[in-house]
């Protein structure tokens, strides 16, 4: 497979769109597959041929004429410049339904993402274990951080929380925290925050869904 010149920084968009190219080849691979076209991948990822294109081109990566891109070089390059071949450990911060969902998600870590430690303030939770992951009290963090060295927050508190807990993790030394609440915390610059916020999405798709009836109705 031909390899294009290195390219320093990849737009955010196409690193948001990698992971689902990612996701159909192991697809593929799983049914034994060797080869996929950019209109394959379109058709399952419903992003325009010519957008695959582009954005495959952005990590040296090229099909070859009526041949398209070989699965085990798209997984290989994938995986290693998405970050999960290697394995990231993280702390979660706030073990209720929602962090306790996402603590027996085994999936997180085929991805490259270990939770090793959670953390709560509810006598409920602390000092037992989800997923076989350990629950420690939150005033535990210091003793933790020097245990476990981790640089990565997974932060699932209730809103009024979010901001005090997020300090927290800064001052013990998180350097990056994946926000699954719907508050934008505000940290130094030389953190990286990733938002997830559940109840955003939720209310685009109430709204997408509006407007499709708003136009049945018209009809």
């Amino acid at each position: 497979m031909a390899q294009l010149p290195k390219i320093d920084k990849v737009p955010e968009p196409t690193l948001r769109r990698l992971p689902w190219y990612l996701s159909v080849c192991r697809l593929l691979k799983q049914r034994g597959e060797q080869y996929v076209s950019s209109t394959r991948l379109s058709k399952e990822t419903n992003i325009v041929a010519s957008q695959i294109a582009k954005d495959l081109s952005c990590v040296n990566i090229v099909g070859r004429t009526r041949v398209g891109y070989e699965i085990d070089n798209l997984l290989e390059v994938l995986e290693d410049f998405l970050g999960f071949t290697r394995i990231h450990k993280a702390f979660l911060f706030g073990a209720g339904r929602l962090g306790s969902a996402l603590l027996n998600d085994s999936g997180l870590k085929q991805f490259g993402l270990e939770v090793v430690a959670a953390f709560d303030t509810s006598p409920r939770v602390v000092g037992h274990s989800v997923a076989g992951i350990p629950v420690y009290h939150i005033n535990e963090l210091e003793a933790k951080m020097r245990r476990y060295n981790v640089k990565i927050g997974v932060l699932t508190v209730p809103i009024d929380r979010a901001q005090e807990v997020a300090d927290k993790m800064v001052v013990w030394g998180i350097k990056a925290i994946w926000n699954f609440t719907p508050l934008r915390i505000r940290v130094p610059e030389n953190i990286v925050v990733q938002n997830t916020s559940l109840y955003a999405h939720l209310s685009l798709m109430f709204n997408r869904l509006e407007g499709l009836e708003g136009l049945s109705e018209e009809k």
